[in-house]
C-alpha cells in the first residue's frame, strides 16, 4: 500500500467513527435529562459534521465542501447562542 491509500483509508475510518459518536450524542440528545445538556448535545453533534464534511473534502478533493462546512458550522452556532437565548429569557428578542 502507498502513503495515499493509508491516508485515505485513515481518513474514511475516521469519518465513520465520528459518525458514531454523533448517534451517541444524538442519545444524550434524546434522554436529557436538562435542556441545556440537550443544547450541548445538539451543538457538539453540529461540530462532529462540520469535522465530518471536512474529511469528505479531503477525501475526495473537493475544496468547496469546505465552504459549506462553513457555512454550516456558522448556522450552527447562531441556532446555538438562539435556544440559549430563548431558554435564559424565554422570549428573543
Amino acid at each position: 500500500m502507498e502513503l495515499k491509500q493509508i491516508l485515505d483509508f485513515s481518513y474514511e475510518l475516521g469519518a465513520v467513527l465520528v459518525m458514531l459518536m454523533i448517534f451517541l450524542s444524538l442519545l444524550r440528545a434524546l434522554k436529557g435529562p436538562t435542556a441545556p445538556d440537550r443544547i450541548t448535545a445538539i451543538s457538539i453533534i453540529g461540530t462532529k459534521t462540520v469535522v465530518i464534511i471536512t474529511l469528505i473534502a479531503w477525501i475526495y478533493d473537493q475544496a468547496y465542501f469546505l465552504d459549506i462546512a462553513m457555512v454550516y458550522a456558522l448556522m450552527s452556532f447562531i441556532t446555538t447562542i438562539g435556544v440559549a437565548k430563548y431558554l435564559e429569557k424565554g422570549a428573543i428578542d
